[in-house]
Order: C-alpha cells, then sequence, then structure tokens
C-alpha cells in the first residue's frame, strides 16, 4: 500500500509552474490521507485567482496516479494570500490588509474605474476577500458602478467606517460623505488627509486584495497615495490609440520612479465584434495596449472589446464581470484579474513574470 511519504515523493517532481519550485517545497501539500488506495491531499495555492490551477492539480494527480498502489485520487484546491512584504508592520495601514493594487491611468476615459470594479468582483468571484478604496475624489463613481445606493456609512466602537459592501466587495469613497452633485473643490493637504484617513481609520477587515482606483494623471492624490502606502503594484489603464499612450507613458513613469511595480496593462475598447456581420471592427487606430507592453517589458494583461453592455452594467450597478459572465470583455477582465492575483504571488517570491499568454 502507499504511504504518506510516497505520495510527497511523488509531488516532489510537480513544480508550481511559475514559481519554479516544486509543490512539497512551497509547502503547499497539506492534510495528506492515504486510504488503502485511495489518496486525498490538500493543494494550498498563493491565490484563489491562480489562472493555472487546473493545469497544477492535473499534473500533480498524473504524479500521484503513478505511484504503485494508488486507485485513485482526489485534490481539494485551497488558497493562501501572502501579506505583501512592502506592508508589513506598516503603522499606517490596518493589519488584515495583505496587498494594495492600484488602478491607474494617465488620462480620463479610458475606462479605469471600470476596470477596476470588474477586477474586484472577478476576484471576489475567485474566492478572494476584496475591497475598493474610491481615490478618485473629484469623480468618485465606484459607488455607483457597484450598486451601492445607501448615503452615509456607519461607525463601529473605535469610531471607524465601516465600509458599504456591493457584490461581496467592500467599498469606500468619498461619494458617501458628500451631498450628490456638489464639488469637491480640494487640494494638497486635504488630499492627502482623505487618504490617509480612507486607509487608517476605515475598518476594512481582513482582506486579500485592497484595489484602489486611483483619479487619472499625475496630481495630488495620486502622489499622496503613492507616496504614503507601499502598494503591491499598479495596474495601467489604456486604449488603443495613439493619442493615449503620450499620458499613459508619464503614468507609468511616475510608478517606476517611487517604485511601485507595474503589474500590467488592461487595453481597453479594444475592438468591437459587429452582432450584424460578425467581424471585428477596429474603433481606433493603434495598438496602444501592445506597444506599452513592448516599450516598458510589462505584461499586457488583457485586451478588452468594447460593449455597450459595460457601459449599462456601470449604470445598473452591476459589472460586465457578474451580469454577462460569459461575455469576451467578462472573460477578459477575469483573465486580467488572474494575472494580476499570479504577478503579485510571483513578485512575492522573487520568481521573474508570470506566464501570461493573451490571445
Amino acid at each position: 500500500m502507499p504511504t504518506s511519504d510516497d505520495i510527497l515523493a511523488a509531488l516532489r517532481h510537480v513544480q508550481e509552474p511559475e514559481l519554479h519550485k516544486d509543490l512539497v517545497s512551497l509547502n503547499m501539500v497539506r492534510d495528506i490521507v492515504v486510504d488503502g488506495g485511495n489518496v486525498r491531499f490538500t493543494l494550498i495555492l498563493t491565490t484563489p485567482a491562480c489562472p493555472l490551477k487546473d493545469k497544477i492539480k492535473e499534473e500533480a494527480t498524473q504524479a500521484v496516479s503513478r505511484v504503485p498502489g494508488v486507485e485513485s485520487v482526489q485534490i481539494n484546491l485551497s488558497a493562501e494570500v501572502a501579506k505583501a512584504n512592502r506592508l508589513q508592520d506598516h503603522q499606517l495601514l490596518p493589519p488584515g490588509i495583505k496587498n494594495i493594487i492600484a488602478v491607474a491611468s494617465g488620462k480620463g476615459g479610458v475606462g479605469k474605474s471600470t476596470t477596476a470594479v470588474n477586477l474586484a468582483v472577478s476576484l471576489q468571484r475567485a474566492g478572494a476577500t476584496i475591497g475598493i478604496l474610491d481615490a478618485d475624489i473629484y469623480g468618485p463613481n465606484i459607488p455607483m458602478m457597484m450598486g451601492i445606493r445607501e448615503d452615509r456609512p456607519s461607525v463601529n466602537e473605535a469610531q471607524h467606517l465601516i465600509p458599504m459592501v456591493g457584490h461581496g466587495v467592500k467599498v469606500m469613497s468619498i461619494g458617501f460623505l458628500v451631498d450628490p452633485g456638489k464639488p469637491v473643490i480640494w487640494r494638497g493637504p486635504m488630499l492627502h488627509g482623505i487618504v490617509r484617513q480612507f486607509l487608517s481609520n476605515v475598518d476594512w477587515g481582513a482582506l486579500d486584495y485592497l484595489i484602489v482606483d486611483l483619479p487619472p494623471g499625475t496630481g495630488d492624490a495620486v502622489l499622496s497615495l503613492v507616496q504614503t502606502v507601499p502598494l503591491s503594484g499598479a495596474v495601467i489603464v489604456t486604449t488603443p490609440q495613439r493619442i493615449a499612450l503620450s499620458d499613459v507613458r508619464r503614468s507609468i513613469a511616475m510608478f517606476q520612479e517611487v517604485r511601485v511595480p507595474i503589474l500590467g496593462i488592461v487595453e481597453n475598447m479594444s475592438g468591437l465584434d459587429c452582432p450584424h456581420c460578425r467581424q471585428n471592427i477596429e474603433l481606433f487606430d493603434g495598438h496602444g495596449g501592445k506597444l506599452l507592453s513592448q516599450e516598458f517589458d510589462v505584461p499586457l494583461l488583457a485586451r478588452v472589446p468594447f460593449d455597450p453592455a459595460v457601459g449599462r452594467g456601470g449604470d445598473e450597478g452591476v459589472p460586465v464581470s457578474l451580469s454577462s459572465q460569459a461575455s469576451p470583455q467578462a472573460l477578459a477582465f477575469k483573465k486580467a484579474a488572474e494575472w494580476v492575483a499570479a504577478r503579485i504571488s510571483v513578485l512575492q517570491a522573487g520568481a521573474g513574470q508570470p506566464l501570461i499568454e493573451i490571445g
């Protein structure tokens, strides 16, 4: 009959494809039970959104099945998201936040907030605990896009704000604290202060990933965040046309200047699949995402096709990743979310670039 040692020996020959170490050395194998010829155990992934989890499970199954005496293999997948080294013992941040991801763009109108909410709900659907901080002080659209209609957040006994919740995601925004339609006319110290308050005086609880929707450009609010908070990385949103690239380049250069890793680029409004002729129509000249990816040597995470349903999802408060899960747009956001999570795991382990493939 096989033993637990036999199972471990077999799994030492299975590598985690991004971290380039075997499953046993990475302490990913837990709770082995051998009942005659029946084997079951748990694989602990570095993120519940792991894009290669099916590949890992299949290779582990094949390796254990080759052990003499094994008749069946049952693998349970679980995940433990590591806390970013940058966030360890940080005085400003609540201890439950493991990773902070900025979603940024060089200019407005490219779908930055749309990308932020769809990344959030995609990660939440994968099993991660997620929060969104709406740091776009002058255009706080996240509450509407997440379907949250309440006026004001409540306060706990420690006088910390309790985030609103939309689609299982915790949300905090200046939009909850100012009168609808009233302009926010703030600069410098006031912006810096509200960003700090939203990080340190909000009861975020335990979060695998806190996604921060930044305002466009490289102004006060953006600089306040990147200079105050040790970000795990940034996702850059662009559209295909070349006119968007000069602004996006400045945004990338800013993150590089302050040594924030660029997790990748999302190219939004990347062509239109015509419902009548079934042909793909390029709405803009240029291949912005691909050019930026090559220029800065960062991954192109996804190319999201244009569809009016994406805009409707934002207006109605149900992101397309929930309302139309099998659509090309939802699948592109899902893929981007998985590779963002994978990229963070790889950076944490110091293992180089993830194996990203864009179709």
